[in-house]
């Protein structure tokens, strides 16, 4: 099985060209599945360049979202929309909606946007603002306290649905692969060659998730766990524990790429 990973690819800032440009790249690989690990668009162009990018490729599309998903929009709206969607269209499979999707007979893949839950890094003292806290509804208007309190809430819900859902997968198959958008550790949250400092580390990295996949792969050293995540625009790969790997994508704003080009057994 072939699976193509792509992350971060910001179709909002291409031309409508380019964007076939990019899809013609990953449709020659023929790929029997493609991975996407967020910020796609931005939510009121989302589902138009999803549906464009599967009319395209012809190969099923599995994903999860960005923070840029969401912006101009707000986190449940645009999760509704993509669920929909996604129990409509064959080749779009937004996994948190999917759940665990077997690939072969040894390797399932199972996945959920995460957040960059505040946990890490020094959120008190950081004063790093992102657009995610003037563009998207549920982030809008907070003061600090309720925006830690929010950020909190969004790693939670990522990593209860997880918990479940890779338990499940982890009892049928012996190697797991998650795609999620923020990286769950920090030492997979690169930047120029080097994990983020205490300042960016609170929005780009989710400490919940990862604690929980520590967890769970620490008691099964038998199996096998890769994650695939983005957010960082900065590649990297960190080796967590013998069976838990974790690959940070590179990005560029207007100039997607493919990251990597997977052989599952």
């Amino acid at each position: 099985m072939r699976a193509v990973w792509i992350t971060d690819i910001h179709l909002d800032v291409l031309s409508e060209s380019a964007c076939s440009g990019f899809f013609e790249s990953i449709a020659s690989q023929r790929p029997d599945e493609v991975f996407l690990t967020g910020d796609i668009s931005v939510a009121p162009s989302l589902l138009a360049h999803l549906r464009a990018m599967a009319d395209a490729i012809q190969a099923p599309i599995y994903f999860v979202l960005g923070n840029h998903d969401f912006y101009h929009g707000s986190i449940a709206t645009v999760r509704k929309a993509v669920s929909e969607c996604s129990r409509s269209h064959a080749l779009l499979q937004y996994l948190p909606e999917v759940g665990v999707v077997p690939l072969t007979k040894s390797t399932a893949l199972v996945g959920h946007d995460g957040w960059g839950d505040g946990r890490y890094g020094d959120y008190a003292r950081s004063s790093v603002r992102l657009s995610d806290h003037v563009l998207i509804e549920e982030l809008t208007g907070l003061t600090h306290s309720q925006l830690r309190q929010q950020l909190r809430h969004l790693g939670n819900e990522a990593t209860a649905y997880l918990r479940k859902t890779l338990r499940k997968a982890l009892d049928q198959f012996r190697r797991v692969i998650v795609l999620t958008h923020v990286p769950p550790f920090k030492e997979a949250c690169w930047y120029q060659g080097q994990v983020g400092n205490d300042e960016w580390l609170p929005f780009f990295a989710c400490q919940a998730v990862g604690d929980l996949l520590r967890n769970l792969m620490e008691k099964r050293p038998e199996q096998q766990l890769d994650v695939y995540c983005g957010h960082t625009h900065n590649p990297g790969t960190a080796h967590i524990l013998p069976n838990l790997k974790v690959f940070t994508g590179e990005a560029e704003y207007g100039a997607p790429q493919i990251n990597k080009v997977i052989e599952v057994d």
